[in-house]
């Protein structure tokens, strides 16, 4: 959430309504919300369950709406356009913006992305935000990876298809008899997922020494390459915890300046006060 520099730079009603949406205990209620509102759009699915409480499930989903439509223009009277300029709000804004679109006729599939809602946990629990943080600073490290494994699965599959394709057994073919069949193998291969004896096995019954390639190409794969996609998310994620901290003595340091100076004031006021009185009692 985007906040102006400091609550004084708002002034008036304003000020107040921020404090609202900003307290722990209106976080919590809204959290809470969306919490029943999952649980509502879930009945929601059961056609005994609609058929008894129908009523009462949508009334609740409405009103739960109206709720969280509030919240949003409680933000935005605060903050103006500032609002837009953070992403979580944007995206809530998204959110609500969908539930809010006629559901019938041709737009009726929009109904099932109600369920959208429930994805504003990740904007109202900061850990979930950090998480979510961590992830979009992983994704240029990602994309690289993500690079060296397309190139790897290319250069794969074109071997494997050169290697294996031409057999006229149907099973090779299917698996190997062209570029496309052999990345989607390859893939299946990766996951681990019924890899000995759904697919190498049988390949070794006519290609006894294929293990050499297949070996290296699930070390690689799957637990090499894959492997750094967590290792450059852990990175990520502490490097957003770093920046969360850094935030955090920053706003401390200045909320204590604040205090001082405030504190200072005062002191000069209450000093001014004294002299002022010892000044008249002298006089009397």
């Amino acid at each position: 959430m985007v906040k102006p520099k400091s609550l004084d730079d708002l002034t008036g009603k304003r000020q107040r309504v921020s404090e609202l949406v900003e307290n722990p205990r209106f976080t919590q209620f809204i959290t809470g919300l969306i919490l029943v509102n999952a649980v509502t759009l879930g009945l929601e699915t059961d056609a005994n369950i609609m058929k008894n409480f129908g009523y009462w499930l949508l009334l609740i989903d409405k009103i739960i709406l109206v709720i969280f439509t509030a919240e949003l223009v409680f933000k935005f009277y605060a903050y103006r356009f500032s609002f837009f300029k953070s992403g979580w709000n944007i995206f809530d804004f998204l959110i609500v913006s969908i539930a809010w679109v006629p559901t019938t006729g041709a737009l009726s599939v929009l109904r099932a992305l109600r369920i959208l809602r429930v994805l504003r946990l990740l904007t109202v629990v900061p850990q979930m935000r950090r998480v979510i943080s961590a992830l979009g600073h992983s994704i240029p490290g990602m994309i690289s990876v993500i690079g060296v494994l397309c190139i790897i699965f290319y250069v794969s599959a074109v071997l494997t298809t050169k290697l294996f394709g031409d057999h006229p057994d149907p099973n090779m073919q299917e698996w190997f008899g062209s570029v496309g069949a052999s990345a989607y193998t390859l893939f299946q291969i990766m996951t681990l997922e019924s890899w000995s004896m759904g697919i190498v096995r049988p390949v070794m019954e006519h290609y006894p020494l294929s293990w050499i390639f297949f070996v290296p190409f699930i070390i690689i794969t799957s637990f090499a390459v894959l492997n750094l996609f967590i290792g450059i998310i852990v990175d990520a994620m502490q490097i957003a915890q770093k920046d969360t901290r850094q935030i955090d003595k920053s706003e401390i340091k200045e909320f204590t300046h604040d205090e001082l100076s405030l504190i200072h004031k005062r002191f000069d006021r209450l000093q001014a006060e004294i002299e002022r009185l010892h000044s008249a009692g002298k006089k009397e």
